[in-house]
């Protein structure tokens, strides 16, 4: 503790990273922000906008920047967006900020962050475009965790040479987080072709009985072939299982314990 007082005496460090330290967590303008949850859990700690106002949302970026030198935001809308990149062009100037409109992320990294990189890589593939806003948020959370990313995306059962084409790239990846709307019988075959964990991420694309994701979630559960499933559009939740499995891969082929 008395090094964190004498950081913070000599300004080098701030009162919301000395809370950070001490209590796990930060208390902001717009709430807590649980700063220790990548050195505990493994995994970063995002910002949901939903049910948030853009200037809560963009306080807790800048806690999330000012305590980790990273803020994560997801299902934000533009103007969610407009209000982080104001706050942070005030409070942190040379932050490095990217954005998906479509996809409603927000990634920004401090001048002097210093990303995680693992031995270890994760195919995130998609049934049809629709699927692309939840899969592009499980792809940000893998990256973000330090396991180089790729895309694979239109390779659905609708058209099953296009899925067999792929199959030598699936093969490729250590981990593979499949997305899939309407039946969501994609990762159900994938996982028929592959020797390595995949997640099936449900996407509440479709019409009609089951249209919502829930046909496609069903489907994933039932599915014969090994496979997890997360919960209908929950590419953040996808993403991090990916990139927990990717870092113990990661600490295997270092030979750490």
């Amino acid at each position: 503790m008395r090094e964190i007082l004498d950081a913070v005496a000599a300004g080098d460090l701030s009162p919301a990273q000395a809370e950070a330290e001490l209590a796990g967590y930060a208390t902001g303008e717009a709430g807590r922000f649980d700063a220790a949850r990548e050195a505990r859990a493994g995994l970063p700690e995002a910002v949901l906008a939903d049910g948030k106002t853009p200037s809560e949302i963009a306080a807790l970026a800048a806690t999330a920047i000012e305590t980790t030198g990273r803020a994560v935001v997801t299902r934000s809308d533009a103007d969610d967006r407009a209000a982080i990149e104001d706050r942070l062009a005030e409070a942190h100037p040379d932050a490095d900020v990217r954005v998906d409109d479509r996809a409603g992320v927000l990634v920004a990294h401090a001048a002097d962050y210093d990303p995680p990189a693992l031995d270890a890589t994760v195919g995130v593939v998609t049934a049809g475009t629709s699927d692309a806003v939840p899969a592009t948020e499980a792809a940000t959370i893998a990256r973000e965790m330090g396991a180089t990313v790729d895309r694979i995306d239109d390779v659905g059962v609708a058209s099953l040479a296009r899925t067999v084409d792929a199959v030598d790239e699936f093969r490729q990846h250590d981990v593979l987080v499949v997305a899939a709307g309407r039946e969501g019988a994609l990762p159900t075959v994938v996982a028929g072709l592959v020797d390595v964990p995949v997640i099936g991420l449900p996407v509440s694309t479709g019409y009609g009985h089951g249209g919502a994701g829930q046909a496609a979630f069903s489907g994933m559960v039932q599915s014969c072939t090994a496979l997890s499933v997360v919960n209908i559009d929950a590419g953040f939740t996808a993403g991090a299982q990916a990139g927990l499995i990717a870092r113990q891969l990661d600490d295997a082929r270092s030979g750490e314990p």
